[in-house]
């Protein structure tokens, strides 16, 4: 099938650009989106599977411990370009700047219209391919970028207005990633550690990405400053960046966290990490046990969640992927951003000797 795109010289293979290059059913196309300040955090997520012709999407909010999140998935629609799928919607305003994201779920106690607007160039990290033996898990392009949400999000019918604005990171991601519904025989996941760090400062932006495993291997690894596009500056990659995590007694996620980075030329000056919050990934179908990724739930379903985050068990599995938010302190500067988690299998190096134990 054509779409209106394919009028544009931009394919990569003989295939109409609504057909994917590879018939691999973990084939992916996703919009992710957080935003916070020191009293809220949110996520979105919306993605496409265009193998399994499935679209879904979700959007949650922690505030006051207490995170409340709506989920859709249905058939995917015909023209990828249509971003919407039951009451949750994502418009491309201005490609790679401007996002509106619209949601509209009162029986699940959310709606929302917030606009995302870039303050710095798209970064494309480091390729991320991962293995579990001879079988790809993973093998993506994402592009970060960092802005400001403004608009408003209302709760159970109290509204929230983002007044001039609040911190954003957007990533676009795209390729083969392993989804919620297992596509043949059952691996024990190897151990690894993830560690993911956008940080907004007053001038510039921080970024730092990870996945170590447990000799301690970085098979994955990433650090720049970015700069803001209305400096016009370059952005300058780090060497490499040690981090050290103080793990929160039995749970595996920070209590507090320093990161150390290398630059190219230069001394290096550690940064450090004060968690203020939690936003468990699941709100936003990380594997959340109903709600994972390109699941069928039929030609369209909506649900919703609301938990109490203290209350949830931090060891069971569709809790361990978090991000927590954190105030980052680095020499004589202040900023904000998210530590995101994943602590998986034993990890001795950090004091885990099992498979789910919690720090001592």
């Amino acid at each position: 099938m054509l779409i209106e795109f394919d009028d544009y010289p931009i394919h990569q293979t003989s295939l109409p650009l609504g057909q994917t290059g590879s018939g691999n059913p973990n084939q992916y196309d996703r919009f992710w989106f957080n935003g916070f300040r020191e009293d809220l955090i949110f996520g979105v997520a919306f993605c496409s599977y265009p193998n399994k012709a499935i679209m879904d999407g979700a959007f949650s909010v922690v505030r006051d411990g207490r995170q409340t999140s709506v989920f859709a998935s249905g058939r995917m629609n015909r023209d990828p370009v249509d971003t919407h799928m039951g009451p949750i919607s994502i418009e491309i305003v201005e490609p790679m700047r401007v996002n509106r994201v619209v949601v509209d779920a009162p029986e699940q106690g959310i709606r929302a219209d917030l606009t995302y607007t870039a303050t710095t160039q798209a970064i494309q990290e480091a390729h991320q391919r991962t293995l579990a033996g001879n079988r790809l898990l993973m093998d993506n392009t994402r592009a970060t970028q960092w802005g400001r949400w403004t608009g408003w999000i209302e709760v159970d019918g109290h509204r929230v207005s983002l007044g001039e604005g609040c911190a954003a990171t957007k990533d676009r991601s795209w390729g083969v990633r392993a989804s919620a519904i297992p596509d043949g025989a059952f691996d024990m996941p190897d151990p690894f550690l993830f560690l993911w760090a956008p940080i907004h400062f007053p001038d510039e932006y921080f970024h730092f990405l990870t996945f170590e495993r447990a000799d301690g291997w970085q098979w994955v690894h990433d650090a720049m400053r970015v700069p803001p596009t209305s400096t016009g500056g370059d952005l300058v990659r780090f060497r490499h960046v040690d981090h050290e995590i103080d793990w929160a007694p039995g749970k595996r996620r920070a209590r507090h966290a320093t990161l150390v980075p290398h630059p190219l030329d230069g001394t290096a000056e550690p940064m450090t990490l004060e968690p203020l919050a939690t936003f468990q990934m699941r709100g936003i179908g990380y594997s959340h046990p109903e709600w994972g990724h390109g699941k069928w739930h039929g030609e369209l379903a909506v649900g919703g969640e609301s938990v109490v985050i203290d209350e949830l068990d931090p060891l069971a599995p569709e809790n361990l992927h978090v991000q927590q938010l954190v105030r980052a302190t680095w020499g004589d500067r202040v900023g904000i951003g998210v530590l995101e988690q994943i602590a998986i299998g034993p990890l001795p190096r950090y004091g885990f000797n099992e498979f789910l134990d919690g720090a001592e």
